[in-house]
């Protein structure tokens, strides 16, 4: 048993991974790609299809190498970037166009057309979701409706559709198998999440042939072998899962009212509601946590579109900073000199996701004075990433979900400044857990799970340890006073001139 391992592989918007863990889920080896962004036109966001695959294959080759090659290796894990959509060749593998990512903007026509036509709440209804071009369906949509002969090949037969998840199965298993899990399939707005099966008036709704989708399966179990071509012998993958999903068992958050909070390129605030499938009357989005032995757990999420895409701003575009690490010395630094002094960042570079839901905002830098700096703009960036949680926070408590502590992951959360801030806005303990990576470990997780290793969620919360932890201490004047101002500066964004 302590020989056997894990491989993990966590395709993200940004980068692709892989990590090897032991049989404890102990991390052993690690190799990782940079993933380019294609921006045909504004407000569109596209992936090759192909680079992720040449990633994958090339992360995972890299760990299994470093830690003794491939026997020993027990299942494979796979977690994902969700909503991003593909669609491809049965034959031949091929996609018929780019990856549609799920910050990419071009279906916002589709869904106020059916906003305008009534159909917000019965898609809330089945699916826990709002309409929005985030989401997977309206994505399939504009595959099928314009890259030519894409609607008569899939009539025929010949196409197969799915989130990354399910491409890289496809391409793992030699096109054995199409299949998704719940977490993902609750991400395409195509799902009705308490039948748990796709739904049929969905698909009519969207114009989405049946024929395209993928098998919807548990979250650990049976996904098939690899093509033992790719990496010496076939091995077993034994669970799919969303990241934030991943994250949300990374973090053992296995009890109702527990919450997580990832910090990547967005960021991303799920609770745990059990078996309960609770409606959000505050624009939250009601999700499946994860789905064992056929039992569907049940989250509620909300989520914030630009978090790491700030602080990636501010080094990439406006050159404030050379690192990204620097953005905790610039806020950290002006601790004692009034703050972020009266600047306030609103980083709407694809809209506003919840509890705002508004596409059309635009980021905006506001109360600049004469002299104002480039630290208070750093700052004023970092503030936003926790307004914007404290946000979700104060509408998970309207929902009736009420935390007793805020577990933290993602790369931002190395900023041990930015977590302080964090408490102190949201007004509630922040927890660091010793590994912070906790995606690609809620993959490894429930691998080991699928394929036996562990045997129940109890041994994932063994698993679980405290690294960091941060409590509430700014007066709550200053408080009131500040957030007051980041309320203003979102009215500003939300209220739309003439343009």
């Amino acid at each position: 048993m302590g020989s056997q391992r894990i491989l993990a592989i966590d395709q993200g918007t940004t980068s692709t991974r892989a990590v090897m863990f032991d049989a404890g889920c102990r991390p052993l080896a690690t190799a990782q790609k940079p993933l380019p962004q294609i921006y045909p036109a504004n407000g569109w966001v596209e992936h090759d299809p192909e680079e992720i695959w040449r990633a994958v294959l090339e992360v995972a080759r890299e760990v299994i190498a470093k830690t003794g090659g491939v026997e020993g290796i027990a299942a494979i894990g796979i977690t994902n970037q969700r909503e991003t959509t593909i669609v491809w060749d049965r034959a031949t593998g091929k996609p018929v166009m780019n990856a549609i990512v799920w910050q990419d903007r071009r279906g916002e026509a589709v869904c106020a057309s059916l906003r305008e036509a009534g159909h917000a709440d019965a898609i809330q209804q089945k699916t826990g979701l709002l309409i929005d071009s985030y989401f997977s369906a309206t994505k399939l949509k504009w595959i099928f409706d314009h890259v030519p002969g894409v609607r008569d090949l899939a009539k025929a037969g010949k196409l197969a559709a799915g989130t990354i998840d399910t491409f890289l199965l496809w391409r793992l298993t030699g096109g054995n198998v199409h299949a998704t899990d719940a977490t993902n399939a609750s991400r395409t707005m195509l799902f009705d999440i308490h039948k748990s099966a796709w739904g049929t008036d969905l698909l009519r709704l969207f114009d989405v042939p049946a024929n395209v989708l993928p098998d919807v399966r548990d979250t650990a179990g049976d996904f098939g072998v690899t093509d033992a071509a790719l990496f010496g012998a076939a091995i077993p993958i034994t669970a799919l899962v969303g990241d934030q999903q991943g994250a949300l068992v990374g973090q053992a958050c296995f009890t109702p009212g527990m919450t997580k909070s990832t910090y990547g390129t967005g960021c991303f605030v799920l609770a745990n509601t059990g078996d309960v499938a609770l409606t959000s009357r505050n624009r939250l989005l009601t999700t499946v946590a994860y789905r064992l032995n056929g039992k569907t757990t049940f989250a509620l999420e909300g989520s914030i579109f630009n978090a790491g895409t700030v602080v990636q701003w501010l080094r990439d575009n406006a050159k404030m900073i050379a690192a990204s690490s620097e953005s905790e010395q610039h806020a950290a630094a002006l601790d004692e000199a009034g703050g972020s002094n009266g600047v306030y960042f609103v980083p709407a570079f694809t809209g506003l996701g919840a509890p705002h839901w508004d596409a059309h905002a635009r980021g905006a830098i506001l109360g600049l004075t004469r002299d104002s700096e480039a630290g208070h703009i750093v700052r004023a960036a970092l503030e936003s990433v926790c307004y914007q949680t404290a946000d979700l926070l104060c509408a998970f408590r309207e929902d009736g979900i009420t935390p007793s502590a805020l577990r933290v992951d993602g790369g931002m959360t190395a900023n041990a400044w930015l977590l302080q801030f964090l408490a102190d806005i949201a007004e509630i303990p922040v927890e660091r857990p010793a590994n912070g990576e906790t995606t690609v470990l809620g993959a490894a997780f429930l691998a080991a799970l699928g394929c036996g290793i562990f045997q129940s969620l109890n041994d994932i919360k063994a698993a679980w340890q405290l690294s960091f932890r941060a409590v509430p201490r700014m007066p709550a004047e200053r408080r009131k006073s500040i957030v007051a101002g980041w309320q203003d500066a979102v009215a500003r964004v939300t209220h739309h001139p003439a343009r």
